[in-house]
């Protein structure tokens, strides 16, 4: 399944960083932060924070385990899976509209460059799926997820070319770490992979998985570079406007594909053979397309109601989350080294979240339309 696209806040909307301080200094200045907004919340607005939280921590990796348990009980066509990550764009739909009514306001308007920036970013989109879906049918869930976090290093990068980021010591630190940890799922891939993939097919797997990272992050630095030339406020119906016009052509893409290879024929002779019958098969299709496009509504709220940097704390503890629930409900092989590669994974992430975020930044003021 791909990865959630999160928009994050424009640096040219941010005051400049100040001068670096000790760890005690960041962890009492976090701690200020925290009991300010507890504060000046309402209990409403920590209510909503929880459950979108849980929209990241519970459907991304529920997704992730449905998209192995379609190939792992007879599941062949990869641009099924794929269709499944953005057949379910009318749900973005279902919470935008009303939204327009309701506050009265009217949807950001589509020009030729605008149109055609959702375009591109919907083709890759479409791309990215397909990747992963090659994923997902040669890998263990365990190890696909962990190779998909890749996209933070390829993240990173993008957006330094791209979007001009920050590039400081702790996130040159977090793409080394990040990397020595796919580096040493690769050299234990012996121990890896299930009887019945092959070597070819495992290596494939594991390429894909690679690129599909870099190309979602490619993604993410396109969609924020949009953000900073194309669309000059930051607001949740204009994170949800993207998310959805980009889901839509990603939607389009994907199902000329899965015309193209009979795959919607395909999937009754699939339903036919599944291990568990019709109905477990389409279960798996269906539950895939909500659980992948709630949680993509729950990273958006996330990123609205908090900042993109809870947004990457959660999409760093969902990683651990699916290795494990793989582990238990998937009987996904979990050698030492993929152990040690998961943690020195999160200890990549926390390098990644310190070094890209001071609690004395100024976010850009925040809007609902």
């Amino acid at each position: 399944m791909q990865q959630p696209l999160l928009i994050s806040v424009p640096e040219e909307l941010m005051d400049e960083a100040p001068p670096s301080k000790s760890l005690w200094q960041y962890i009492s200045a976090y701690w200020t932060m925290l009991c300010e907004m507890y504060y000046n919340k309402l209990i409403s607005h920590w209510i909503l924070l929880f459950l979108s939280s849980m929209g990241m921590l519970v459907p991304f990796p529920a997704s992730s385990l449905l998209s192995r348990l379609y190939f792992a009980n007879g599941g062949k066509s990869k641009w099924i899976i794929s269709w499944v990550s953005v057949a379910g764009w009318p749900m973005i739909a279902i919470v935008l509209i009303p939204s327009y009514f309701f506050l009265k306001v009217f949807p950001t308007p589509l020009d030729l460059k605008l149109t055609l920036s959702y375009v591109v970013l919907g083709f890759l989109s479409a791309a990215d799926n397909l990747m992963y879906a090659y994923a997902y049918a040669y890998l263990p869930a365990s190890t696909a997820a962990l190779l998909a976090s890749t996209s933070l290093v390829f993240s990173a990068l993008f957006g330094y070319v791209l979007v001009k980021n920050t590039m400081n010591l702790s996130i040159i630190n977090s793409i080394v770490i990040i990397t020595a940890a796919m580096t040493i799922i690769a050299l234990d891939s012996s121990s890896d992979r299930y009887g019945y993939i092959t070597d070819r097919q495992y290596i494939i797997g594991f390429v894909w998985d690679i690129l599909g990272s870099a190309l979602h992050g490619l993604i993410f630095a396109l969609s924020e570079l949009i953000f900073v030339k194309l669309l000059s406020k930051r607001s949740f119906l204009v994170v949800l406007e993207q998310q959805l016009m980009v889901s839509l052509f990603a939607f389009i893409f994907t199902t000329i594909g899965l015309v193209m290879s009979n795959g919607f024929h395909g999937m009754k002779s699939e339903a036919s053979t599944f291990k568990g019958g019709e109905n477990a098969y389409y279960s798996v299709i269906i539950w895939g397309i909500i659980t992948f496009q709630l949680g993509v509504l729950g990273a958006t709220a996330v990123v609205f109601l908090s900042s993109t940097v809870l947004a990457g704390v959660l999409n760093a503890v969902r990683v651990p989350i699916t290795s494990i629930a793989a582990v238990i409900l998937l009987h996904d092989p979990m050698s030492g080294f993929k152990i040690l590669s998961l943690i020195i994974t999160f200890w990549g992430f926390g390098s990644y979240i310190y070094g890209s975020y001071s609690p004395a930044k100024k976010e850009a003021p925040r809007t609902i339309s």
